[in-house]
This record gives C-alpha cells, structure tokens and sequence, in this order.
C-alpha cells in the first residue's frame, strides 16, 4: 500500500492565518491545528499534514534575518522527515524569505514552497484557500521517478509558482501579487498543474548557513538625488557593501561628488553592486557611457538579479566570506542556486 506524501506546514504569520472572531468581528490567528476544521477540502489531496506555528505570529514587516535562520533552521532540522514543506508567510516580504532561504539551505533536493493571501483565509472571497491547497500539492508532487517535481524555495501564489529568488511582489490589492520578471514560472496551475519551467537542481548534500552580515545599504537612484544625504552610507566601518539601484541597463548620472565618494568607498575595500531598477531586463555595465565609470573602477555587475535577490545574496555573500572581499565578489559574479543570469 502506497504511503501518502508527508508536508509540514510552517506558519510564521500573516493574512492567510486569519479569521473573524464571532464576538468581535476583529481578525484573529487561527490554530493551524484545526487546519482541516478550517479547509475540509485537504483531506482528500491524499497528504499527510503536520503543521507548525510559531508562538507569536510575525508580521511580514517585522521579518529580519533571525526570522529566516529560525525557518531555514526548522527546515533543516526536520527534512528527513518529510517529503516537503509549505511555508505560510505575509506577503509584503515573501519573496526576501523565500530568497534568503534559497541561499541557506545549498544542496536543497525537496520543495520548500511559500505561500500567503491578500485575503484572510475566514473571508468568503479568500485567495488563501486555493494558495495553501495548491502549495500542498505541489510540495507533495513526485516525478516519474519518484523524486520530488520541485527541488527548490518557491513561491505559489495565484495559479503560478515561481522560483523564490527571482520573484518580486508588485501589487498591494491584486490577487496576482507576485511576478517573475527574468525567468517563467515554475509551474502553473490550472485544471491541471503544468510544470512548465525547469526546477533547480543540485548535487551534494543539504547544508545549512544562516551567518548572514545585514552590513548592506541599497541606494536607488532618482533625478535629482542629494549625495550630500547619501554620504554617510560610504563608510566602510559601517557598511561593507552597496546595492546601487540604478537607471536601465545599468546608468547613473556623472555626478562629481557621487563619483568621489564610490571611488574612495571602494578603495578603502567596500563591495559596490549594481542592479537595475526596471522591473524586466539586466544591468550591462559599459554599454552607455554613464555605466563605463562603474565598469572601469570596480563595481560589480548584478545581471538580472531582483532587489530581493541582491539583497540577500549580498548577506549571504558577505557572511560566508568572512571579511574576504575577493571571495565575497567571487559568490557575487555567479549564480548560487538559479537566482542570476550572468
């Protein structure tokens, strides 16, 4: 007899795990315990649920590397266990946790899928449902040769799931909150579940690493930006890296005072990252002459990354090097687990 795929269900908080308290009417978390009270459609996905809440739902805004370690960490000291894991998460920054935990669990042969709603999951009209029955699935998906489908961080939400650390959220209100803007989705969902993209794959054993260094500063550029305010972030004693969101494939404006100060940041050893602030296509440094400066003095080029992915590759980076700048640039001009295209 066929053993039912094992998931567990981690919920850090967010609008999925709320419902209407009858005396109050206000939002309250539901006990994830009585999960099949909640969503009676799960017990016939065939799955075996195990779930996990964390004592103090968190709100998505208040998610910080501790947070992720703590996720990543729980995934790690429970994967033989299970044959996948859903991770219950606001949306707001979903996509950081899922990229961060892309970067920290290296050797990742299981399905670690995130998902949320813009909707309670007690509200009629709710968009968690779907997401969470969905995200199930998915996690507890086998291929014809009995490995999981998925074997990586993904992020389902609203008929697509995407690779995690190539996903940005871009819309407050609409049910498709989140895009993959560099790379297709892994999978979308309809009648029947397509696995349109290719999954991650990777060799050697799951290793855990959640030494992320936070020591990172992201600069979007705007007309007319003041690097007077600015010039405190060029502190190496302070900072040890700068994301710098710039303008198309890569531009910024000549300007002196910005010029002086990246140069002395970055000979006084800082990592400089370029990204751009479009929301489709990637930086090529020199390609216009207002990105030649950064080519010839040693800012890197960060290819297609999304901001999420920069950022938290950058802490990942910077941690793992260990105040090894060289290794740190090397992490940073490849891709670690499908985040980049370089």
């Amino acid at each position: 007899m066929a053993i039912n795929p094992q998931v567990l269900i981690i919920y850090t908080g967010g609008t999925i795990g709320m419902v209407n308290d009858p005396l109050t009417g206000s939002l309250t978390a539901f006990d994830f315990g009585d999960v099949y009270k909640h969503i009676p459609e799960l017990g016939r996905l065939h799955v075996e649920l195990t779930t996990y809440a964390f004592p103090h739902p968190v709100d998505s805004s208040e998610i910080n590397p501790e947070w992720w370690k703590e996720m990543a960490t729980l995934v790690y000291s429970r994967y033989n266990e299970f044959d996948g894991f859903v991770i219950l998460h606001g949306s707001d920054t979903m996509a950081f946790s899922a990229s961060a935990l892309s970067f920290m669990l290296q050797g990742l042969k299981k399905p670690v899928i995130f998902t949320g709603s813009q909707l309670p999951i007690g509200t009629i009209r709710t968009d968690g449902k779907e997401n969470l029955i969905t995200a199930i699935e998915i996690a507890a998906a086998k291929d014809e040769t009995g490995d999981p489908t998925i074997r990586e961080v993904a992020i389902y939400f609203e008929y697509s799931l995407y690779r995690g650390n190539r996903t940005s959220k871009v819309s407050a209100s609409s049910f498709e909150a989140f895009r993959s803007p560099n790379l297709r989705p892994l999978a979308v969902a309809g009648v029947h579940i397509d696995y349109t993209g290719e999954t991650f794959k990777t060799s050697g054993e799951l290793e855990l690493f959640t030494d992320f260094d936070p020591s990172v500063a992201l600069i979007k550029f705007f007309p007319g930006i003041s690097w007077e305010i600015y010039a405190s972030i060029f502190n190496i004693q302070k900072t040890k890296a700068i994301i710098l969101e710039t303008y198309g494939s890569g531009n910024a404006p000549s300007d002196r005072h910005f010029h002086e100060l990246l140069l002395s940041y970055l000979q006084s050893g800082g990592i400089v990252l370029n990204i751009t602030q479009c929301s489709t296509g990637r930086v090529e440094q020199g390609k216009y002459e207002t990105s030649s400066f950064f080519e010839k003095n040693g800012v890197l080029s960060g290819y297609d990354l999304t901001t999420e992915a920069a950022v938290t590759k950058m802490m990942y980076a910077l941690g793992k090097s260990a105040g090894n700048t060289t290794f740190a640039k090397e992490i940073l001009q490849k891709s670690v687990c499908g985040e980049v295209t370089c």
